[in-house]
């Protein structure tokens, strides 16, 4: 059909194992950088632009989640001015928190969670933190879809308008979402001490 965009290329999936490894390496290699060195910072972050590219993840995914997480890095980052010589400081520490985010959001674009799971129990982590990952990611999506439901249930029955409506109506999801989430929980663990869980 002319006139429609290209699908984009599929992201690139390394094997969970080597892509855990380099990106760890990566990180601590991020972190043991001296204050201040900006040729290094520069150049760690074309190399994450180009690793980007090259395993095909779609940039605006990455600017998109970077954007989601980089508040709560500015929140600290920003704590450190208050020290001598804060300006080089928040800068430094802005720049390697931001290149280690990005380091995890490509292992997570790339990587499958699963997979990761898998690793972490070849690599003998305790059974427990295992299994409270794997759920916490699965019940991530549950949370969402149903926070999605009370969002447009509200808005069906809801014609307050105005900026306290607004905050109105989102008190009442949260307080509905927590109601939901506790009882979700107890019947989960109901459930897995049928099993034999403890």
């Amino acid at each position: 059909m002319p006139g429609r965009a290209p699908p984009s290329a599929p992201v690139r999936r390394p094997r969970a194992g080597p892509a855990l490894a380099v990106a760890v390496a990566a990180v601590i290699g991020i972190v043991c950088l001296p204050r201040g060195a900006w040729g290094a910072y520069g150049a760690v972050g074309a190399g994450l632009v180009a690793t980007t590219l090259l395993l095909r993840v779609p940039l605006r995914t990455v600017l998109r989640r970077l954007l989601l997480v980089e508040p709560f890095v500015l929140g600290v980052a920003v704590l450190s001015l208050l020290q001598p010589h804060g300006g080089v400081v928040f800068a430094s520490m802005l720049c390697k928190s931001t290149a280690c985010l990005l380091v995890m959001i490509l292992l997570a674009e790339t990587t499958r969670f699963s997979e990761l799971l898998g690793v972490a129990r070849r690599l003998r982590l305790p059974a427990v933190l295992v299994t409270t990952l794997g759920l916490t990611h699965r019940y991530l999506f549950v949370l969402r879809e149903e926070s999605s439901r009370l969002r447009r249930a509200r808005r069906s029955r809801t014609f307050a308008a105005g900026r306290r409506g607004a905050w109105r109506a989102a008190a009442g999801v949260i307080a509905q979402l927590f109601v939901r989430t506790t009882v979700r929980a107890e019947r989960i663990y109901a459930a897995m001490l049928a099993r034999g869980g403890s």
